[in-house]
């Protein structure tokens, strides 16, 4: 995003300038889209109803926080997220209407027998690493326990009995309470806090993580999300400041607050709104974000390294390498591409010759690296691939 507007920037109607948030303040929004992958044998009204406990609570650790109440923000105060006040329904297809906390968009892009595609609009887009890490992390653990739901009993039966009364108004509930202590209505009639609704998911990942040691066990980066979702919850309840470089909402509150007690601001004041807008501007020179990331206030998971490789480099371990080498290698011959097919245009073949790849888990390093290697071009790949 930065280098593309600094690209812009000469030419007629530059400079632009971009903010990496989900409102603009006047009542409108846009979202931060997440994609998982789901066993289609799932009853899609079974994981809505599971997950959603979840969903709605899990802005205390993914909000990226804001200034202001209510759609257009007209109300003073603050919250932990800045989709909360847009999501109007529990399920539905719409996303610039009546969002839903479960979108029913289902274009899985692969196998549609084996695989759907979950398609969630109701997070915020952000900043802080740890933030994007423990969003995506958790919720693919929570939807892993769904999928294993008959090898894991006790597990799965921790998170059929959060089913809450109000989903819909309790978005807005956590969203609104900084303090995280309003309490939400179980269908029933039990009331929990989002961080002890949270808590109940994260035992059940635990109990699961325990109960699959015996066997292959879960890997590594598993282990990793369910310890650093543990930290970040005991942090938010007992030690809000020692999570302030983790947590999105909590590092932007810091600031608002420091800002508030020197001049004496109220949360109606233009100033604490232009602060919370300049948070997310991309730019290293503008953003408070990025002022916050030079000084080593925030917490990184990945290197600037990393990300530079991965502009151009997709991850080994899905079909996303071979369509990148694919490209990277044969562009020339590519006539077309998508998710999960690639149409190769080779000069002598009588027609269009269509590579599908309907399983996302193959087409790996792993699989196919050493094929490529020896391809010197996309005729030999083509054989190479109709001879296995």
């Amino acid at each position: 995003m930065l280098a593309a507007a600094r690209e812009l920037a000469p030419f007629p109607g530059g400079p632009v300038a971009l903010y990496k948030n989900n409102v603009d303040g006047k009542g409108a929004s846009y979202g931060c889209h997440e994609n998982f992958l789901v066993r289609r044998d799932v009853p899609f009204a079974e994981l809505a109803q599971l997950l959603m406990p979840f969903l709605v609570t899990r802005q205390v650790f993914a909000g990226a926080g804001r200034v202001g109440l209510g759609q257009t923000g007209a109300d003073a105060g603050f919250q932990l997220a800045q989709r909360s006040d847009y999501i109007e329904a529990e399920i539905g297809l719409e996303t610039t209407l009546r969002r839903p906390i479960v979108n029913t968009r289902d274009e899985p892009h692969a196998d549609r027998q084996r695989w759907r595609r979950l398609h969630l609009i109701i997070g915020d887009a952000n900043l802080l690493e740890v933030a994007t890490y423990l969003k995506l992390g958790t919720t693919s653990l929570v939807l892993g326990l769904i999928e294993r739901r008959d090898e894991l009993p006790a597990a799965y039966a921790r998170l059929a009995a959060l089913r809450l009364a109000d989903p819909v108004g309790d978005v807005q509930r956590v969203s609104h309470d900084p303090t995280l202590t309003t309490t939400l209505r179980l269908a029933d009639g039990r009331e929990l806090t989002a961080l002890e609704i949270q808590r109940t998911y994260l035992d059940a990942a635990r109990e699961a993580v325990d109960a699959l040691a015996a066997g292959a066990g879960p890997d590594d980066e598993t282990r990793a999300v369910v310890d650093r979702w543990a930290r970040v919850l005991h942090g938010l309840e007992h030690d809000r400041a020692s999570v302030a470089g983790q947590v999105e909402w909590v590092a932007k509150l810091r600031i608002l607050d420091g800002l508030r007690r020197r001049d004496g601001l109220d949360w109606d004041h233009p100033r604490l709104a232009a602060t919370d807008l300049q948070w997310s501007d991309v730019r290293p020179e503008r953003g408070i974000y990025h002022r916050l990331l030079a000084k080593d206030a925030v917490e990184r998971v990945v290197t600037e390294q990393e990300v530079a490789r991965a502009v151009h480099h997709p991850p080994d371990d899905t079909r996303a390498y071979f369509r990148g080498e694919v490209m990277a290698r044969y562009g020339e011959h590519v006539s077309a591409a998508s998710w999960d097919s690639i149409i190769f245009d080779v000069p002598g073949a009588p027609s269009l010759q269509r590579v599908p790849m309907p399983d996302p888990e193959r087409g790996t390093r792993g699989h196919l690296g050493d094929l490529l290697d020896r391809s010197a071009d996309a005729s030999a790949l083509l054989a190479g691939l109709s001879g296995t």
